[in-house]
């Protein structure tokens, strides 16, 4: 090889990537607006729970905010083989919240390490849509090193990569953080089931936006999110009717009322 034709070979392969500055809204004006229009999507992004029973809730927020990104490739969801005990994926919840389940590639790995081994991979895949990455309890392993890496994988690659994490929150490249629960859902006549519907809290932002909150449903038509206290964005009932209803979740065992995302076994259980 000339070395011409050598300095063109150098040059191509240490080329700079050009930014991917996508952004990922939530179809929710005011959240947008105080996000400057949105999130990046080629990033990293943390949701916690709330609480422990707020689990299902994060995950459905994580699924959402994926089903939000304009990337039209699979969802890569990443799991440790312990969270079938925190129940399991179930397709035709995902299809509910209006999510085509074919387009979701479950990986199911047997520790937090092997999970962040598969979760770089996934990040760096060009035709991934999104990932989620979702390792066992507090999981230590997942440090500020590990959630570098991902950042600068899902950077070069433009895919949007979401970490669900439980536990008081540490140290994190993560460009945002978000604090995830489930509150009762609007009313609907005869007390049918309401849409999904959250309190999320920005906890932090690696741009320095300053944190705050926002009650929000899920409308699977439009696949936005609505502000639950809007009178216009709420669903109304024909009559008064007592009680609420519970918001959805994607996995748990611990809702109080049967749950399209769970599996039929732990339905009947």
């Amino acid at each position: 090889m000339s070395r011409p034709d050598l300095q063109s070979l150098v040059d191509t392969l240490t080329e700079p990537i050009a930014p991917d500055t996508s952004r990922l809204t939530l179809g929710h004006p005011s959240t947008d607006h105080k996000l400057g229009g949105g999130l990046a999507q080629a990033a990293l992004h943390e949701v916690f729970a709330t609480q422990e029973a707020d689990a299902p809730a994060a995950a459905g927020f994580a699924l959402l905010m994926a089903l939000r990104s304009e990337r039209k490739g699979p969802l890569v969801w990443l799991r440790e083989d312990k969270g079938r005990m925190n129940g399991r994926l179930y397709g035709l919840g995902f299809h509910e919240l209006g999510f085509d389940p074919d387009r979701l590639l479950l990986v199911e790995a047997p520790d937090t390490i092997a999970l962040l081994r598969a979760a770089a991979e996934a990040v760096q895949c060009t035709a991934v849509g999104a990932v989620i990455i979702e390792p066992w309890g507090k999981a230590s392993v997942v440090d500020l090193t590990a959630t570098r890496r991902l950042t600068l994988a899902a950077a070069r690659s433009g895919v949007l990569a979401l970490l669900l994490r439980t536990g008081d929150p540490g140290p994190s490249a993560a460009t945002s953080r978000w604090g995830v629960r489930a509150i009762p859902s609007a009313q609907l006549p005869a007390d049918a089931p309401g849409a999904p519907a959250f309190e999320i809290s920005l906890l932090r932002h690696r741009s320095g936006i300053a944190g705050f909150s926002a009650r929000v449903e899920w409308n699977r038509d439009t696949c936005v999110f609505t502000d639950l206290t809007d009178p216009a964005a709420a669903p109304v009932a024909t009559a008064p009717l007592p009680g609420v209803v519970p918001a959805t979740a994607v996995v748990g065992t611990n809702h109080p009322l049967p749950h399209p995302a769970l599996t039929r076994k732990q339905r009947a259980a």
